[in-house]
């Protein structure tokens, strides 16, 4: 992914609200399923980990992004971002 693609997608994803929660139970097979759904529909999606979660955001999202075949677009504190075009239907196009 270039930098433009992925200064597209930052300012994407800046509006967006967050939807993935990371808890005290860390990265689970429901977390899984929920952002796999999530990719599956929006494509772009951000998430967060909580307080008493046992792992950074960072770790949050280098495994959530080789685990869903994902691309990383940023993290900032606790906040993260991450886009996987669409199997069915895509609707964010990158040049």
């Amino acid at each position: 992914m270039t930098g433009k693609q992925r200064a597209k997608l930052r300012a994407l994803a800046n509006p967006i609200e967050t939807i993935l929660y990371i808890g005290k139970e860390g990265i689970t097979d429901a977390v899984i399923k929920e952002c796999y759904d999530a990719l599956e529909a929006r494509e772009l999606i951000k998430g967060c980990v909580q307080q008493g979660a046992p792992m950074s955001a960072r770790e949050a999202l280098t495994e959530l992004c080789s685990r869903m075949g994902a691309e990383p677009v940023q993290q900032i504190g606790r906040r993260f971002v991450l886009y996987r075009q669409s199997s069915e239907n895509p609707k964010i196009t990158l040049e």
